[in-house]
């Protein structure tokens, strides 16, 4: 039997404690997926993937890459495990030229020389348009742009699990389109995708399965062509209408 990609098992975390905002999450993401966690507002859905990434503490539970127990391995250790996280904002360095946020990324992990061009000469192929921009500052990316910079910059890592919270956030439909083609991409490299999503009618059409999130606990897991088929899934969990959901965080808020 193959061994997950990810393996997140009776997970409880949160930002204080004796106060868990997830409180019991299990999900098994497999080699090559693309996995959507989905849920009203105030689900745990982006706790759970900080969580995951080393970016919140957790109380109980566990978290398996590939068999090994990351659980509290810290955040900036998860690159050496395998694990790039890409956040909804603050991802990428505005002042920074594009060229220099992908090179920062390659010196952090210290690739010099033959290694740095194996890490930046992929991610410029998959990203031409990145590669053609090389010069411009990231601060004057449109989002859409920003959110390809920030995707591209956690791949010079050379991931396995890529996780994303909220990467459609604040795009137009066409950018959310183009980011989410990107990522159908990446899956083809062999990297396997964990994304929160408040897009829902996007997130199906792009992951193989979603995770349903309710009170911080796994409420339904299914192919994501049955989440679209069930309306009374869609009504309980996903917003009446699955192509018009509310979103699913603010930024006061923990989600």
């Amino acid at each position: 039997m193959t061994t997950p990609a990810l393996q997140i098992e009776a997970l409880e975390a949160g930002y204080d404690p004796g106060l868990p905002i997830v409180r019991g999450a299990s999900l098994s993401v497999a080699q090559g997926e693309i996995v959507a966690v989905l849920g009203p507002n105030g689900a745990g859905k982006s706790t759970l993937v900080k969580a995951v990434a080393g970016l919140v503490p957790v109380s109980a539970g566990r978290v398996l890459l590939y068999g090994q127990d990351i659980t509290r391995v810290a955040a900036h250790r998860m690159v050496f495990e395998g694990l790039a996280f890409v956040p909804q904002t603050e991802n990428v360095f505005a002042n920074l030229t594009i060229a220099e946020n992908l090179e920062l990324a390659a010196s952090l992990l210290k690739a010099r020389g033959a290694q740095r061009a194996q890490r930046l000469e992929p991610v410029y192929a998959m990203f031409p348009d990145l590669a053609r921009q090389r010069t411009l500052d990231a601060g004057r990316l449109s989002g859409g742009q920003r959110q390809m910079l920030a995707v591209a910059r956690a791949l010079i890592a050379q991931p396995r699990l890529l996780i994303l919270d909220e990467p459609s956030a604040g795009l137009s439909p066409k950018l959310v389109s183009e980011v989410f083609t990107k990522l159908r991409e990446v899956r083809a490299s062999g990297v396997t995708v964990l994304l929160v999503e408040q897009n829902v009618k996007a997130a199906l059409a792009l992951a193989d399965r979603a995770a349903v999130l309710v009170e911080g606990r796994e409420r339904v897991v299914a192919p994501c062509a049955e989440l679209l088929a069930d309306e009374r899934m869609a009504a309980l969990y996903l917003g009446r209408h699955a192509g018009h959901a509310r979103p699913t965080s603010t930024p006061q808020e923990p989600v």
